[in-house]
């Protein structure tokens, strides 16, 4: 049994020449248009912290829930959680673009403006950079108080080490509840200053869930191509496509339901949300939102076959990634530049940050033995058969 994993030279190359093609595009992007770099930064920052977060969600429920049939995997999530330290420090880079992203930081605005006076003992810089620095510490040693628990497990075997772990996942889960929703809160909605959604953190917290379960699966099954997880049978591609199945349905509920129910309010401060979502080139994107993220996963994982299908369930992986972009997209971009825009500058910004995400994840998915030999339920999913 293949138990370590080792960085493909090739892919340690690419993923340096994307850090390193991204940062001169968006050197050039900062020079040149500003404004439109620092929407792209937020946007490319926030996806890959997404996709880790969810990933670190995903690793503390199989603890939580004693799942047996996900052990074998768990090192995947593991690396993904990698990313967020790094991602806590680019996010500080948001102090000296905050007039390019947030309406509410323009003392003239402010000044003029009796609803976001309201909102200015939360809704200031040094609160906002306290609340930012708060959630990455929080993050950041939950997630390694959680890889140390599950090392020393490795390590050591016992049940000790995994009734940490899952103790540990039940405190970062109520943690994350908490600091995730402030920092959709202030990343996200605060763009839109005089907008706000009671369900606009849930749905993004379950966005996160949902696209990091959705590269969980597709690294799984990258690695399997190149001969690790022998294991992985028909089995395990069914439990995870059921996490993407069933995850695409709360997604596409309560995006709906924050549509449905402020459109039947109609009451102008919200609907002016979606106003500006359905001009200036966002209509296209509104709906190949709503299409990718729910519709296509939904209908195709309803089929058995393609749930146990590894060519399709990659494919719509794959897809599913353009979905997360396209979600952010819609949520920053309307906001901040007004109207529609792809270009080099979006595609240099995002192969930069996959460039960094890959370096980063891999290299921690090579630091430690890539199967758990002492996870109690290992046998469980080394054997996973379901029908």
């Amino acid at each position: 049994m293949e138990n370590h994993y080792t960085i493909p030279k090739n892919l340690k190359l690419v993923s340096v020449a994307l850090i390193i093609v991204g940062a001169i595009i968006i050197t050039y992007a900062f020079i040149t248009q500003p404004s439109r770099a620092w929407a792209n930064l937020l946007l490319n920052n926030y996806y890959f912290l997404s996709l880790a977060i969810g990933a670190s969600f995903f690793f503390a429920i199989q603890y939580i829930t004693q799942s047996g049939w996900s052990s074998m995997f768990k090192r995947v999530p593991e690396a993904m959680m990698a990313y967020i330290p790094y991602a806590g420090i680019i996010m500080l880079m948001l102090y000296f673009g905050m007039h390019d992203l947030y309406h509410w930081t323009h003392p003239e605005v402010v000044d003029s403006d009796v609803l976001i006076q309201h909102k200015t003992p939360y809704l200031n810089t040094p609160f906002f950079l306290i609340r930012l620095v708060f959630v990455f510490i929080v993050w950041t040693i939950m997630t390694q108080l959680l890889k140390r628990a599950s090392q020393a497990e490795d390590k050591n075997g016992g049940l000790k080490y995994f009734e940490r772990s899952e103790f540990l996942s039940k405190v970062y889960i109520f943690l994350l509840a908490i600091t995730f929703s402030f920092a959709t809160f202030d990343w996200i909605m605060s763009i839109d200053v005089h907008w706000f959604s009671t369900i606009f953190s849930l749905k993004n917290f379950v966005a996160a869930f949902y696209h990091g379960a959705v590269v969980i699966t597709l690294i799984v099954i990258l690695l399997n191509e190149k001969g690790y997880f022998p294991q992985l049978n028909k089995s395990h591609l069914l439990d995870f496509s059921r996490y993407i199945f069933i995850l695409a349905i709360i997604w596409g509920y309560f995006t709906f339901s924050q549509f449905m129910i402020i459109w039947y309010g109609n009451i102008p401060e919200e609907t002016e949300y979606y106003a500006h979502r359905w001009e200036n080139g966002f209509e296209f994107i509104f709906y190949s939102n709503f299409t990718i993220n729910w519709f296509i996963p939904f209908v195709l994982l309803l089929s058995q076959a393609i749930n146990k299908n590894i060519k399709a369930l990659k494919a719509i992986c794959i897809l599913l990634l353009v979905g997360q972009y396209l979600d952010l997209y819609e949520q920053i971009f309307p906001g901040v530049m007004h109207y529609a825009v792809f270009g080099i500058v979006e595609i240099g910004f995002f192969l930069g940050f996959a460039g960094l995400f890959t370096f980063i994840t891999t290299k921690a998915l090579a630091s430690s033995p890539l199967i758990p030999m002492n996870h109690p339920y290992l046998e469980e999913s080394i054997h996973h058969h379901v029908h």
